[in-house]
């Protein structure tokens, strides 16, 4: 039986993520800073789809803690085995402006969860499907890491991040039998979203984002915006100049900043 390991579970798309894998008969390796959340999920889940006895695995860590979540992926490695597929989903959104010195702070904390954070969640699996010889490590990025937005700038940073950083693992990895997959997700209505006072194009629930990326996952797509329509939006951003893309955003409310409620 196939096991995934998925952390980020302050989002909705690792339970519809973890619930697609579940329904297809793989076993499922979570990873929270609340265990209690997790055991609440998985009593829900057993209540309504047949799960197997250890199928679901849990597990407690703080992504922004390196050593937190590298402890989680040894006791996954201890208990549950080398995973064929690990998802690094944790990420927080956090609107800054850059004037006020508090939200440098602000900043850091965004990119050590996003980025240094699944750099710290594929770290501890590399070498063991290294000697496997296979293993597909999947990076969720995002469409805000294309271009950046007014008072997004730590989100698109750590995501531009986070795609360029996948692309480099994908180039080092790929010799060992290892793919590495990037799935830019577009707007997908989660507590990350539903604060969000601008349009939100294409907006699409956890669930359909998850029908879309597990079989991406599976052919080892190097790179994918989900879902397609944005992925032509995120085509067109990159080729917009910049005099271009700067009047398409004048007047747009900026992301509101991480203090205001």
């Amino acid at each position: 039986m196939q096991l995934v390991f998925i952390t980020g579970a302050s989002s909705g798309i690792w339970q519809a993520m973890a619930l697609a894998y579940l329904k297809q008969g793989w076993r499922v390796a979570l990873v929270a800073r609340r265990l209690d959340a997790l055991q609440a999920w998985a009593n829900e889940v057993g209540a309504t789809v047949a799960v197997q006895k250890d199928q679901i695995g849990l597990f407690h860590a703080d992504v922004q803690d390196p050593d937190s979540i590298i402890l989680a992926a040894q006791a996954c490695l201890a208990q549950m085995g080398v995973p064929d597929v690990v998802v690094a989903n944790a990420g927080i959104s956090l609107g800054v402006d850059t004037s006020k010195r508090e939200d440098l702070a602000v900043m850091r904390q965004v990119m050590d969860t996003n980025l240094l954070g699944m750099a710290a969640t594929f770290h501890a699996f590399i070498e063991p499907m290294q000697t496997r010889g296979t293993g597909t490590l999947v990076g969720i990025a995002s469409v805000a890491g294309v271009r950046g937005l007014p008072g997004h700038a730590a989100y698109c940073a750590s995501k531009a991040a986070v795609i360029s950083y996948c692309e480099s693992l994908r180039g080092e990895l790929r010799g060992y039998g290892l793919k590495v997959v990037t799935l830019a997700p577009g707007y997908v209505a989660t507590p990350l979203t539903q604060r969000n006072r601008y349009p939100m194009p294409f907006l699409m629930t956890a669930e359909a984002f998850a029908q879309q990326a597990l079989p991406s996952i599976a052919r080892g797509t190097a790179f994918r915006v989900i879902p397609w329509p944005m992925g032509i939006v995120a085509r067109l951003l990159r080729l917009l100049p910049n005099a271009v893309f700067d009047r398409a955003l004048k007047g747009r409310p900026r992301k509101h900043r991480h203090t205001e409620n």
